[in-house]
């Protein structure tokens, strides 16, 4: 019980500036857009940033970042 606390508190103290790929509530967090829309831009088969893992969704961060600081219109 003790070990599965401290990987958790680890996994936590990583930033989130410094992830490569960002769970939907961490990029909720870190961009302002809430998981549902999110959900969404994820699904789509055109997005860049997305990554499947199984049935996890991951947002690629870079490239998220380069989409949002675009003129890009893709999702809306």
């Amino acid at each position: 019980m003790v070990d599965l606390e401290a990987r958790q508190s680890n996994r936590e103290k990583v930033p989130i500036h410094c992830k490569l790929n960002l769970t939907l509530k961490e990029a909720a967090e870190y961009s302002n857009i809430g998981i549902n829309r999110l959900t969404n831009m994820v699904d789509d088969p055109r997005c860049t940033f997305a990554l499947h893992v199984g049935t996890k969704k991951l947002i690629k961060r870079q490239k998220f970042e380069e989409f949002i600081n675009s003129d890009s219109t893709q999702f809306l």
